[in-house]
C-alpha cells in the first residue's frame, strides 16, 4: 500500500488504513492508575515536531517519510498547533467564500494547485516500555487538518480526512526496537475542504493532541452505554454493551449499587430504583468500573466511565428531558481562543463554568465536534449539547440562493460521491461521543442546504440511537422534510417565529443560531426568551457565539492588538465578522454579558410595594434552594438588607412578602431582590448571583428649600458675551457662535478652565457593527455632517441674550447641513451658582432618516479621567439591552470606557443616568445631571475618531475627556448583523419636536 497524494481530489477517499470509531473511553492498567487519572497505557506524542513547509504537494520533498533522510535543519514546531500562528502560510479569516474563491478556477471537489499549503513532519519516539506479547499500538491523531497521511519508519501506515474527529492508526506491524521514526503530511485543502466551509478562521496543522495507545491482549475496544426510564421515573435501567478483542473475560460494576449482570455477547445489565437523574441544575453522575481480565484470569484493563440517566425526547410534541418541556439558553460555541483552535481542557473548563455563571444551560458546537474533553465537563458541569457534525458547504449554497443556480448542484446534496464522506463523519462522531448524557440532539451540520444524503445520514442516527436529530437546512430545502425532527431556523425574528408558529405546528421549533453578538449588539433578545416561555413550541435558541474569534498580532509600532479578517495580508477576506462573542478573544467578559445573564436566569421576579412575585422557570429546583436577599439602598447606599426564606417549586410561580417597605423620608430608593448560591458548587463561588431583579421606588415630600445665589452679571461685549458669579465665568462667542469659555473656582483669573473645545449638538456616533450590517452610515450620514459642520449664521447679531432675577440665558440656533433642511436650537441658561442648564430642540422634518442619537458632544481636559455615575450598570447598557442593568453608583476609568470590541465603535453609554461626576485626583472637575434621565458617556475621544480607527491601537493619543450626555441613542440591535435594524420602539422618533434638557456645573 502506497500514498497517491492526487487521490486528496476525490470526495470518495475519505481514509485508508485508518481503525474503526469506537468510544472515548480511556483504559488504565489498575485501579490505582484510573484514580490518578494518569495512564500507563498512553503516551504523548506532544511537543516538538521537526517540519517542512511547501506551498504546494509539487514543492513537497519526495522520499521525506524515509528513516534515513536528513531532517536535523528543518524547523522544530510544538504541536498541537496550527502552522499559520507559527510562520508559515498566514491565517486567512472567511465566513461564507471559499478561500480560494477568485484564485484558482476549481469546481467542487478539486482542490487548489498553485497554492495548496502542505506541511510535512517528522518525530521520533522510543516506547516507555517494550510492548508486551499480544500487545498493539496505535497513534492517534485527535485533531488534523484537513487531511493527514502518515509513516512510520518509512513504511505507509494510512490516510484520514475529517478534521475533527480523531484518526487512529495502528502502528504495531512497523514498529521497530528503540528509536521509531513518525512522518505525516498534513494538506490544508482537500476534497473534503468543500464541506469544510465553516465561518472560521482557515488554518492547517495538527491541532490536537497525538497520543500513542497500547491495546492489551484482552481490549475492550468499544463501550456503548444506554439509560432506559420507566415512564414514571421510578426505575431505571443501565445497559453497557462491550466490544472485547482478544481472548479475556469482562465485568462491569456500578459504584454503590453492584454488579452488573452479564446477558452475553458482551452486554450488561442493571436496574435501579428511585434513580438520581441529570439534569442541567442537577448532573448527576454514576461511577461505573469495567475490568477486563486476559485468559490467564489476571486484570489487565480497567476502565472508568460515567454514567448520566436522563430521558431526552420529543413527548407530546415538544423537547422534554425527563418529562419536563425543556427551553435553550443556549450558545453557539466555536472551539477557538488566542491559539487558534488549539484549546486545551483547561481553558474548555474555565469556558463552561462562565457559561453556567451566567444562565446557559445548552451548546452547540458549531460547527463541528468539539475535543472530549468538552463533553467530558459538559456532563460535569451540566450542559445539554447538539453535537455537529464537521459539515457546511455554505459558499455552494450561495450559488444556489444567491445566483439561482440549480437545486442539484448543491453540495453534498443527492451527488452519491459525497455520502460515504457524510457516512464516515456521522459515525465518527457518534461512536465518539455517545456516551455523554450532556449529548442531547444530534446535528447534521450547517448551511448545506439539503438532498437525500442528508436525509439517508439522519435516518442512520435514528437507527442507531434514541436522540433527536437537527438540521437547520430543511428550511431553505424543504423537498425531505423528514431529515429533521426539530423545526430550526436561524436569525428569525421574535415576530415571525410567534407569526410562523401560528401557522405551522407540526415539530418543535428552536432557533440554532439568533441574537448575531457582532461587536456591541445583543438588543431587544428579551423578546426571543419571553416567547419561548410563552409559546410552548418555541422552545429557545443558541446565541452567535461564544467567543469572538481572533489572533494576537503586533502593529508596526510594536503595539499588540487583535486582529481580524484581512489583518494578515490575506484576501479574500470578510472583515471582523469574526468578532462575535458574548465573551471577547481572551475568553474574558463583554458588557453583553451582563444581559445574557438577566435574560437567561431561572426566575423572574415582579417586585411590587409589599412582595414580589417569582416565576420559577427551573426543571427541577426549588428556590430554597438558593440564599434570597433583599436589599434597599439609595444612590448607593445601602440602607437595608435582610435574607429571607423562600420556597416556589420548579416550574409555579409565588409571591414572597418583602421585609420592609418603603422608607418615610423623601427621595429615589432602589429594591433588589436576588437569589445567590449558599455555597460554592463546581462552577461557581458561594454567594454567586443566579437571578435578580430590580425595581426603584420614588418617595414623595415637600419641595427642598433652595437656597439660591444670587443673580449672575451679563457683561456685554462686541464678540463675546460674558456671565460671571462668585467662583465662576462663561463665555460665549457671538463671532463662532457657542460656548467658548467655562471656568470654575476662585482664582485671580477666574478659575480653571473646564471646556476644552466648544460644545456642539451632536447626532451621531460611531457606527456599531449591525448600523454598518445594515447601511447605516449611508443612510444617516448626513447627521454625521450635521454633528461636525452645523453653523450659527449670522452669529454676531442672532445670538440671543435673555436676562432675569436668577439667571442669563445664551440663545444659538444652528443650522443642520440636512436634505431637507432643518436646524436646532441651544438654550445655555447660567445661574448665580454657575449652574448650566442646557435646553436643545430639535425640529424634525419628514423625509430625515433615522437620528444615531439626539446629545450634545462636551469635551474636558483628558485630566478629568475619574468618573462617578449614578445611573444603570455596572457594565454599559443601551435602550434596548439594559434589563440586566442596575441602578447605582459606579466608579470608573474613562481611559478604559470605550468596550474594546475588535473593531471600535460605539460603546460605553450607560442608561438611566441621573449625574454624573468627571474629576482629576484631587476631585476637582465637572457635574452633570438630567432631572429625567439621560444616556450618558464619557470617553477619551470624540465618535469620529472612534470611527476612523479600525483597531484600538489606531486611537490617537488622549488629549481630552469627552463628555456625551443624550436624550436617546439608538439601541444596538441585535437578530443580525447584515440587514435588520433595531427595532422601532429602541430608535427616536422621525417627526415632531425633540427636547433634550441637562445641566452642568464645576465641582
Amino acid at each position: 500500500m502506497t500514498f497517491d497524494a492526487s487521490r486528496i481530489a476525490d470526495p470518495r477517499y475519505v481514509s485508508e488504513g485508518r481503525l474503526g470509531a469506537h468510544s472515548d473511553h480511556r483504559w488504565f492498567r489498575d485501579a490505582g492508575e484510573a484514580d490518578a487519572g494518569a495512564s500507563g497505557y498512553e503516551q504523548s506524542l506532544n511537543g516538538r515536531w521537526k517540519i517542512h513547509y511547501a506551498n504546494n504537494a509539487g514543492a513537497t520533498i519526495p522520499g521525506f517519510e524515509a528513516v534515513d533522510t536528513d531532517v536535523s535543519g528543518w524547523d522544530d514546531i510544538p504541536v498541537p498547533a496550527h502552522i499559520q500562528l507559527h510562520g508559515y502560510d498566514r491565517p486567512q479569516y472567511v465566513n461564507v467564500q471559499y478561500p480560494w474563491d477568485g484564485r484558482e478556477q476549481i469546481e467542487p471537489g478539486e482542490v487548489p494547485e498553485r497554492f495548496n499549503p502542505v506541511a510535512s513532519y517528522v518525530k521520533t519516539f522510543t516506547l516507555d516500555r517494550p510492548l508486551e506479547v499480544g500487545e498493539r499500538l496505535s497513534v492517534t491523531f485527535h485533531g488534523v487538518e484537513s487531511a493527514i497521511a502518515l509513516w512510520l519508519n518509512g513504511r505507509y501506515i494510512g490516510y484520514a480526512t475529517d478534521s475533527f474527529t480523531p484518526s487512529e492508526f495502528d502502528l504495531t506491524d512497523a514498529l521497530q526496537d528503540g528509536e521509531n521514526r513518525l512522518a505525516a503530511q498534513v494538506f490544508k485543502w482537500t476534497a473534503a475542504s468543500w464541506i469544510e466551509d465553516q465561518d472560521f478562521y482557515r488554518f492547517s496543522g495538527i491541532f490536537r493532541d497525538v497520543t500513542l495507545y497500547r491495546r492489551p491482549a484482552a481490549h475492550v475496544e468499544d463501550v456503548h452505554v444506554r439509560t432506559v426510564l420507566d415512564d414514571d421515573f421510578a426505575g431505571a435501567e443501565i445497559i453497557v454493551a462491550t466490544q472485547l478483542a482478544g481472548d479475556g473475560s469482562v465485568s462491569v460494576r456500578l459504584e454503590g449499587v453492584g454488579s452488573l449482570e452479564d446477558r452475553g455477547d458482551g452486554v450488561f445489565g442493571i436496574r435501579i430504583d428511585a434513580p438520581r437523574l441529570w439534569s442541567p441544575e442537577d448532573p448527576a453522575l454514576y461511577n461505573l468500573m469495567i475490568e477486563v481480565t486476559d485468559a490467564a484470569g489476571s486484570v489487565v484493563e480497567v476502565i472508568p466511565q460515567r454514567v448520566g440517566i436522563r430521558r431526552f425526547a420529543i413527548e407530546n410534541g415538544v423537547l422534554t428531558l425527563n418529562g419536563v418541556r425543556v427551553v435553550f439558553n443556549g450558545v453557539n460555541r466555536h472551539e477557538f481562543g488566542l491559539n487558534g483552535r488549539v484549546v486545551g481542557r483547561e481553558q474548555t473548563d474555565a469556558d463552561l463554568r462562565a457559561l453556567k455563571q451566567v444562565g446557559v444551560n445548552a451548546v452547540r458546537t458549531s460547527h463541528y465536534p468539539n475535543s472530549s474533553a468538552f463533553y467530558e465537563l459538559a456532563d460535569t458541569y451540566g450542559l445539554m449539547v447538539i453535537d455537529e457534525m464537521n459539515l457546511e458547504s455554505h459558499g455552494l449554497w450561495d450559488r444556489i440562493r444567491e445566483l439561482d443556480r440549480p437545486v442539484d448542484e448543491s453540495v453534498p446534496g443527492d451527488k452519491p460521491e459525497w455520502l460515504p464522506a457524510l457516512q464516515d463523519r456521522a459515525a465518527s462522531m457518534f461512536h465518539r461521543d455517545r456516551n455523554h448524557p450532556s449529548i442531547v440532539i444530534w446535528s447534521l451540520g450547517n448551511e448545506s442546504f439539503g438532498g437525500t444524503n442528508l436525509r439517508d445520514v439522519a435516518d442512520w442516527f435514528r437507527g442507531v440511537d434514541d436522540r433527536p436529530v437537527h438540521y437547520e437546512g430543511v428550511h431553505w430545502d424543504p423537498r425531505y422534510p423528514e431529515t429533521t425532527d426539530i423545526t430550526s431556523q436561524m436569525y428569525t425574528t421574535a415576530a415571525n417565529v410567534e407569526a410562523y408558529l401560528a401557522e405551522n405546528r407540526d415539530k418543535p421549533f428552536i432557533l440554532c443560531e439568533y441574537a448575531h453578538a457582532m461587536g456591541n449588539s445583543f438588543g431587544a433578545v428579551d423578546e426571543y426568551v419571553e416567547l419561548a416561555y410563552r409559546e410552548p413550541l418555541f422552545q429557545g435558541g443558541f446565541i452567535w457565539d461564544f467567543a469572538d474569534q481572533a489572533i494576537e498580532l503586533t502593529d508596526r509600532y510594536g503595539e499588540t492588538f487583535l486582529g481580524y479578517g484581512g489583518d494578515c495580508g490575506e484576501s479574500p477576506h470578510d472583515g471582523d465578522f469574526c468578532g462575535n462573542g458574548i465573551f471577547f478573544a481572551d475568553h474574558s467578559p463583554t458588557p453583553k454579558l451582563q444581559e445574557v445573564a438577566y435574560l437567561y436566569q431561572g426566575m423572574r421576579i415582579r417586585i411590587g410595594a409589599t412582595s414580589f412575585e417569582v416565576d420559577n422557570r427551573l426543571l427541577t429546583t426549588s428556590t430554597s434552594a438558593y440564599r434570597c436577599v433583599v436589599t434597599l439602598a439609595r444612590e448607593g447606599v445601602v440602607l437595608r438588607e435582610e435574607v429571607i426564606e423562600t420556597d416556589v417549586a420548579a416550574q409555579t410561580t409565588g409571591e414572597v412578602a418583602l421585609p420592609f417597605g418603603a422608607p418615610d423620608g423623601p427621595g429615589e430608593y432602589t429594591v433588589d431582590v436576588t437569589f445567590r448560591l449558599p455555597a460554592a458548587t463546581s462552577w461557581g463561588p458561594e454567594g454567586h448571583r443566579v437571578a435578580g431583579e430590580q425595581t426603584v421606588w420614588t418617595v414623595d415630600g415637600p419641595p427642598a428649600v433652595i437656597t439660591r445665589a444670587p443673580a449672575p452679571e451679563l457683561i456685554r461685549g462686541t464678540h463675546n458675551i460674558g456671565v460671571r458669579g462668585d467662583g465662576f465665568s462663561t463665555l460665549f462667542s457671538t463671532l463662532y457662535g457657542g460656548m467658548a469659555s467655562y471656568r470654575f473656582g476662585q482664582s485671580v483669573d477666574g478659575g480653571r478652565e473646564l471646556l476644552a473645545s466648544m460644545p456642539k449638538p451632536n447626532f451621531w456616533h460611531a457606527p456599531t457593527a449591525n448600523e454598518r450590517g445594515w447601511g447605516g452610515p449611508f443612510e444617516d450620514g448626513q447627521w454625521l455632517l450635521a454633528s461636525r459642520y452645523a453653523r450659527v449664521q449670522n452669529s454676531m447679531t442672532s445670538t440671543r441674550v435673555r436676562q432675569d432675577d436668577e439667571s442669563v440665558t445664551v440663545s444659538y440656533r444652528y443650522e443642520l447641513p440636512t436634505q431637507p433642511a432643518t436646524a436646532v436650537e441651544v438654550d445655555y441658561r447660567v445661574d448665580g451658582a454657575g449652574r448650566v442648564e442646557v435646553t436643545q430642540t430639535l425640529q424634525l422634518v419628514d423625509g430625515l432618516p433615522d437620528l444615531p442619537e439626539f446629545g450634545m458632544l462636551l469635551a474636558v481636559d483628558a485630566d478629568f479621567h475619574r468618573l462617578r455615575v449614578y445611573g444603570e450598570g455596572p457594565e454599559e447598557s443601551y435602550i434596548d439591552r439594559r434589563g440586566g442593568a442596575r441602578l447605582d453608583v459606579y466608579e470608573r476609568d474613562v481611559r478604559t470606557e470605550l468596550t474594546p470590541y475588535l473593531r471600535p465603535q460605539e460603546a460605553g453609554s450607560r442608561t438611566g443616568v441621573r449625574w454624573a461626576e468627571i474629576t482629576d485626583r484631587r476631585g476637582a472637575g465637572i457635574r452633570v445631571d438630567s432631572a429625567g434621565g439621560m444616556e450618558f458617556s464619557a470617553l477619551p475621544w470624540t465618535p469620529f475618531e472612534i470611527e476612523n480607527a479600525e483597531h484600538h491601537t489606531e486611537l490617537p493619543p488622549i488629549h481630552r475627556t469627552v463628555l456625551r450626555p443624550a436624550l436617546m441613542r439608538r439601541g444596538v440591535g441585535g437578530d443580525d448583523s447584515w440587514g435588520a435594524r433595531t427595532l422601532p420602539e429602541y430608535r427616536l422618533p422621525r417627526s415632531g419636536e425633540l427636547v433634550f434638557r441637562f445641566s452642568f456645573q464645576g465641582i
